[in-house]
């Protein structure tokens, strides 16, 4: 069971849920149920179903087109040692920007007492964070859903020591 996650679904070719043609992996199960999310299939964690890790580093590895990695949900944090052994492998094989979606706000995160959180955070290069607000809900920004939600620069966050935001052009 070690290198099997449980994931609602992967698209292997997306170009909206960040920069160029990116590998996406929904996780399944989240606590966050925003009003008006759209990936509500992805909420319940009896739903579902378990992959393996390595069968989703083959999937990427056979498709030359591919130029990122998105991971999504759900809450990817909610399977917080699937998360990290599936981004230590993407890592350590290829070169490609890694971006994960999460309802959870950055300084939460980082105030997590879970040891996968913290060794996921240092591979991460993006993390597009908050709840999505129906209320608040924009078009204008690339990649969120509400403009409440932060697109930040995990390695320049820790390099010095601020959250330090980003835009990411389609």
């Amino acid at each position: 069971m070690d290198n099997l996650i449980k994931i609602s679904g992967i698209i292997s070719e997306s170009i909206v849920d960040g920069p160029g043609i990116r590998y996406v992996i929904f996780f399944q199960g989240c606590y966050h149920n925003c009003y008006g999310c759209q990936n509500t299939h992805s909420h319940s964690l009896n739903d579902g179903y378990f992959k393996n890790i390595d069968e989703i580093i083959d999937e990427i590895n056979y498709n030359k087109l591919i130029t990122g990695i998105t991971i999504s949900g759900g809450e990817p944090f909610l399977q917080p040692d699937k998360l990290f052994i599936l981004l230590r492998k993407i890592k350590s094989i290829f070169n490609f920007s890694i971006i994960v979606y999460t309802g959870y706000l950055f300084e939460d995160l980082l105030n997590m007492d879970e040891y996968f959180i913290k060794k996921s955070l240092n591979i991460i290069d993006f993390i597009i964070d908050g709840r999505f607000e129906i209320d608040k809900k924009t078009l204008l920004s690339p990649f969120v859903g509400s403009w409440n939600q932060r697109v930040i620069n995990v390695k320049d966050s820790f390099k010095y020591n601020i959250i330090s935001l980003e835009i990411l052009n389609k």
